[in-house]
């Protein structure tokens, strides 16, 4: 049971500042998001005996925070906005600015029966660095668009030689972080148990590890629910729904579908199976989805077993 005497803060992250509320109680503070400003909040966590602190994920701006309570002694935790919507949305409340989200994120850090872990700072860096992986990739697939739909002959070769560029400022990104990486031998050994996965490259391997830190380390359906190829009932009384996946890490689905799709030309057990879903029916993006929850499971068994993937058909 939650220990309703516990005083915890709540903290909304904003681009400038910062919002803390306590609960229970009424104390609240607003501070620059800097320095000086996060002295100020230690201090006033001290004088407010605050024995937990909660606060948004918000787009990235609350890193900086991330890493300042990481290093203290309080116990925090990185909230999803979902979670806290549709805790707003329990308690009936429709109000919304930072104070009162600051006192809203307070009251559900009160109530949370464990705190989940804020991630490795081992993956502080390489998080950042795969975002910036994942921009340059998106600009590749916006000027090969533009060179597509260009009149002048001129126009498309300046598009390939900036694709060519950014093709060579990906590769090169990419050794880099897997030099990075493999500087720790725990991830160089997870990540070559990985790539031995026929259909799984160096690539996908890195979203896996970076995006999912909690592969090889929960069981099989957190870590289909994590990444987001979950499916969901959608029953009640008489009526049976489709199942349908939702939530989830975006980018890391993403990564885990374009896998599941080279897995299924290359690696001969997923091949099987998705061959099987479609023989009995299963439309193709269905069938896909089901061989991108068995790929993350198959990661997530290879890293508790810490043994490279073998093809069922050369098991005894």
């Amino acid at each position: 049971m939650t220990d309703n005497s516990m005083i915890c803060a709540g903290i909304d992250v904003g681009k400038s500042h910062l919002d803390i509320a306590i609960h229970p109680g009424d104390a609240t503070l607003r501070v620059a998001y800097d320095a000086a400003g996060l002295k100020a909040l230690d201090a006033f966590l001290q004088e407010q005996d605050v024995k937990r602190v909660g606060f948004e994920a918000s787009g990235g701006y609350e890193w900086r925070l991330l890493v300042h309570l990481r290093a203290g002694e309080r116990p925090a935790a990185r909230l999803q906005p979902a979670q806290l919507r549709f805790f707003a949305r329990s308690r009936l409340r429709r109000a919304k600015n930072d104070r009162l989200d600051a006192a809203l994120i307070a009251v559900f850090t009160a109530g949370l029966e464990e705190m989940p872990a804020l991630p490795d700072a081992r993956f502080d860096r390489l998080a950042s660095e795969l975002t910036y992986l994942e921009q340059i990739e998106q600009q590749i697939a916006l000027v090969k668009t533009f060179a597509e739909t260009a009149l002048s002959e001129i126009v498309k070769h300046r598009h390939a030689r900036e694709v060519a560029r950014l093709e060579t400022c990906r590769k090169a990104h990419l050794l880099w972080m897997e030099k990075t990486l493999r500087q720790d031998p725990d991830l160089a050994q997870r990540l070559d148990l990985l790539v031995s996965i026929k259909g799984v490259g160096l690539r996908s391997a890195l979203c896996m590890l970076i995006r999912m830190p909690e592969l090889g380390h929960t069981g099989r359906a957190e870590i289909a629910a994590l990444a987001g190829v979950a499916p969901y009932d959608d029953d009640s009384g008489k009526h049976h729904g489709r199942r349908r996946i939702q939530g989830g890490r975006e980018r890391l689905r993403k990564s885990l579908f374009m896998c599941a799709f080279t897995a299924t030309q290359h690696n001969p057990d997923l091949a099987t199976f998705y061959k099987r879903l479609r023989d009995n029916g299963k439309e193709h993006l269905c069938a896909v989805i089901a061989v991108a929850r068995k790929l993350i499971i198959l990661a997530n068994a290879i890293l508790i077993r810490k043994a490279e993937w073998t093809p069922e058909y050369c098991r005894e």
